[in-house]
């Protein structure tokens, strides 16, 4: 039987806090270092590079609960696109007007995104010289 928003029990939705909390911890820690420090970088931009910098310092230390929330987070993407949605249909001026700015921003960041992907791609798979055979190990 299903509890409280799907959840099959209360530990699962305890787990499922407790990794929200961390994660609006951090994107706080970001907000506040980007208020304070003057960062150019958004606070929450700041705040999940604090997180993958904890997470490589102590990994396998928040596992449990980050594991449960963004199971959690993807289960629900769907609700996070409505407000996009809703953007979109209040703006049907705006579009109609800046359509060609709007489909070349898309086009050209497209077309750098899978440039960008395909150059690292690239980079990343060409063999080592420890790859090759009758390299010594």
């Amino acid at each position: 039987m299903l509890g409280l928003c799907g959840f099959p029990g209360l530990l699962s939705l305890l787990a499922v806090l407790s990794g929200f909390l961390i994660l609006v911890g951090f994107q706080l820690i970001g907000e506040i270092l980007h208020l304070v420090g003057w960062i150019p970088i958004p606070g929450p931009v700041t705040g999940m590079f604090l997180l993958l910098l904890f997470l490589l310092w102590k990994p396998g230390s928040l596992t449990k609960p980050l594991d449960s929330t963004s199971s959690w987070l993807f289960e629900s993407l769907g609700l996070l696109f409505v407000p996009a949605g809703v953007g979109v249909i209040t703006n049907v001026d705006l579009l109609r007007t800046q359509w060609i700015p709007i489909l070349v921003g898309l086009i050209g960041s497209t077309l750098l995104s899978l440039f960008v992907t395909a150059h690292l791609m690239h980079r990343m798979s060409q063999p080592t010289w420890q790859d090759l055979p009758g390299s010594k190990s």
